[in-house]
């Protein structure tokens, strides 16, 4: 029993460590890229689908419990996909919004805090969103929301539509895949 608490929580410290090396890098920018360039569309109805309990729900009832497992670790790593990013794309509206806080226009500038906001508390959340989808693959039985991530995406989207429009309105900043 004390072996298997120890072994959670290096995994846990280790996770933590990966999570915030990974986090860290996605903040650095090259110099020639265009910021705005390396923002990576999601499909936002596919990501809804692989978060919706129902769909879940479906496969448990439909597939053998060795195969729903299999299953469900797949849809996680998918999930995980989606969810990095979507933080990586949080931290390059960050820059992209602290760039328009020079602006002399004030809604420009108001646009670029909401967005700074908006793209931060998506970054804490899609870290803590990251942990439990790595729970969540060592134990695929067990339950798990990524709501808050894609409610906070589609609130990012729009800042980041607002603040493209009153920028540039001929080339606004696209970070969901529309069809």
């Amino acid at each position: 029993m004390t072996l298997a608490i120890l072994l959670i929580i290096a995994a846990a410290l280790g996770l933590i460590f990966i999570l915030s090396v990974s986090l860290s890098r996605s903040l650095q920018t090259s110099a020639n890229s265009s910021l705005a360039a390396r923002v990576q569309p999601i499909d936002v109805e596919a990501f809804r689908n692989l978060i919706d309990p129902a769909e879940d729900e479906y496969l448990r009832r439909r597939l053998p419990a060795p195969e729903f497992r299999q299953v469900r670790r797949k849809r996680l790593r998918a999930m995980a996909a989606y969810v990095q990013t979507a933080s990586k794309n949080a931290a390059v509206l960050i820059l992209i919004a602290q760039n328009a806080l020079t602006a002399g226009d004030v809604q420009t500038v108001e646009a670029a805090h909401r967005l700074i906001d908006n793209a931060l508390r998506l970054r804490r959340n899609a870290a803590f969103a990251l942990f439990r989808i790595y729970v969540a693959m060592a134990w695929p039985n067990s339950g798990l929301t990524a709501l808050p991530i894609l409610h906070g995406y589609e609130q990012l989207n729009g800042s980041a539509m607002l603040l493209g429009r009153l920028q540039n309105p001929a080339a606004p900043v696209r970070i969901s895949v529309t069809f």
